[in-house]
């Protein structure tokens, strides 16, 4: 265990003697102050089944594809953006729930594609400097620690957000995708094969910015992995 993980245990652990430990989905609370989720909530997580497409994410067959004319190559989430893990999400952004990190993390690693890995260096999708400071922490950049430590790849954020920092909870879909409505730029030296990773996959567009500037940069490969993709209604 390493000495971030050592840390986030001991905070658990103090903060499990102040205050009963809840599940971090419905809140109820828990028998075991190390388990984030009651046994309802686990349960009911809304795994992804295969077939799913290979670009979007999104239950297969797709079409028309969303992803098709995208920067990134590939995409994956284990879970639906729903119930239990659109709490979890909620939980770890709104609420701090830090060590949540570590779990959507585990969750990623054990199912993600051996073709998305190949090679990659994980590159966290990068949030807003102004959102940052006013949350403390970067989401997506806690979940690729986690990921990275937990597949053994090389982390590499490389990526920097600027412009206004555009909303994209509850923005309608058209808003989302409009081309330079995102401003992303590659700091550095990029990796030949990237990964990004970030906590929820909508409609693409975030991963769309970020590829093209990896790929503006000399990236060859870009895939893309989320915790949860939101699916169509």
């Amino acid at each position: 265990m390493s000495a971030a993980d050592l840390l986030l245990r001991a905070r658990d652990e103090l903060l499990a003697a102040l205050a009963p430990p809840a599940c971090a989905a419905c809140r109820a609370p828990l028998a075991r102050a190390h388990d984030p989720l009651c046994r309802r909530c686990r349960a009911a997580l809304p795994w992804l089944p295969p077939p799913l497409c290979p670009r979007c994410a999104l239950p297969a067959p797709c079409d028309p594809c969303p992803a098709r004319g995208a920067a990134y190559a590939a995409a994956w989430a284990p879970l639906a953006h729903d119930g239990p893990a659109r709490e979890l999400v909620a939980a770890l952004k709104f609420r701090g729930r830090l060590p949540l990190a570590r779990l959507m993390a585990a969750q990623i690693a054990a199912g993600v594609p051996a073709r998305l890995l190949d090679g990659a260096a994980l590159v966290p999708v990068p949030l807003h400097p102004d959102r940052r400071r006013r949350r403390g922490f970067d989401q997506a950049a806690l979940i690729a620690g986690a990921l990275a430590r937990a597949s053994g790849r090389e982390l590499a954020p490389c990526l920097r957000r600027g412009g206004a920092a555009s909303r994209q909870l509850g923005a309608a879909r058209e808003t989302r995708l409009a081309r330079g409505r995102l401003t992303v730029a590659a700091v550095g030296a990029v990796p030949r094969v990237a990964l990004l990773v970030d906590d929820v996959h909508t409609t693409g567009a975030t991963f769309d910015a970020c590829a093209r500037a990896l790929r503006a940069a000399g990236c060859e490969r870009v895939g893309a992995v989320a915790y949860a993709r939101a699916l169509r209604r």
